[in-house]
């Protein structure tokens, strides 16, 4: 993947107001929504980490809940047909393991591990110690667009209070569907938003200094609620390429979860960002 580059995403792609659309039972186009920011002409992950997770539950059929899910990337995608394929890792009634790839041209682009439990009821020992963050009515509106370029920024209403670089609160919601005419569970549509966290809040201009993530960790205590995706992140670099984007997620109602992304810093934005 090249730098940030505004250039146009590729005008072929099918313009539904959705990230994807669907060829088959296991295979996915992605439409132009999905131009990612390093490269406009490339996917941004954070749908297709949507899209994974969607194939993920639709497999558990509602037996089991979302706790923990992790993405490895291991390539970039064109804007193009995917294939997701699911398998179940560790089988059981009350914790199951389960992985997805998302694969283009018999090449694995991204692997998703993810652990289901069983649901019980714990409302009376219910609690965190992470506080609430504002809500989304209390900070001012912010565009992605004039930091990154490609389609998928452009699908995002943000609103963000920024204390310095690299550390800031966001609110992300979408009105564009992940997959066109189908309805998806909300743990699915705000998981394809939460790898944006990492460019929400940039500690270094994205033109002077490449830190793509290599992947995504997020662990739930609750599901998620509504439309809006709250993360209270940091970034931090070291000083010897390596990163860590960690955000605290929340809804509308209180926090949810954690998520974490490794980053890779290249001080030479021009070259290539992914292997």
């Amino acid at each position: 993947m090249t730098a940030p580059n505004p250039g146009r995403a590729a005008a072929q792609l099918p313009e539904q107001h959705a990230y994807f659309t669907r060829v088959n039972a296991g295979r996915f186009l992605a439409t132009a929504h999905v131009g990612g920011g390093w490269n406009p002409d490339e996917q941004h992950i954070a749908p297709a980490f949507g899209l994974l997770a969607h194939a993920l539950e639709d497999h558990i059929n509602g037996e089991l809940q979302l706790s923990r899910i992790s993405y490895d990337i291991l390539g970039v995608l064109p804007l193009a047909e995917v294939e997701i394929d699911v398998t179940t890792l560790r089988p059981g009634r009350s914790v199951r393991l389960m992985q997805a790839r998302l694969i283009h041209n018999d090449r694995t682009a991204v692997i998703a591990r993810a652990w289901f439990t069983q649901r019980y009821n714990t409302v009376n020992v219910a609690g965190s110690h992470i506080s609430p963050i504002a809500g989304p009515e209390t900070m001012d509106a912010w565009d992605p667009s004039t930091v990154w370029p490609g389609g998928f920024v452009h699908t995002l209403d943000v609103r963000r209070t920024q204390r310095e670089p690299g550390r800031a609160t966001v609110w992300l919601r979408t009105q564009t569907a992940l997959i066109a005419n189908k309805e998806v569970s909300t743990t699915a549509r705000l998981l394809g938003l939460v790898d944006a966290a990492n460019g929400m809040t940039p500690r270094t201009a994205p033109n002077e200094v490449a830190f793509p993530n290599i992947d995504l960790t997020v662990h739930l205590f609750r599901e998620p609620r509504g439309d809006w995706i709250g993360c209270d992140t940091s970034v931090s670099f070291g000083a010897s390429g390596l990163g860590v984007t960690e955000s605290t997620l929340h809804d509308t109602y209180g926090p949810i979860g954690t998520a974490v992304q490794s980053l890779t810093v290249r001080p030479d934005p021009t070259g290539p960002v992914s292997s």
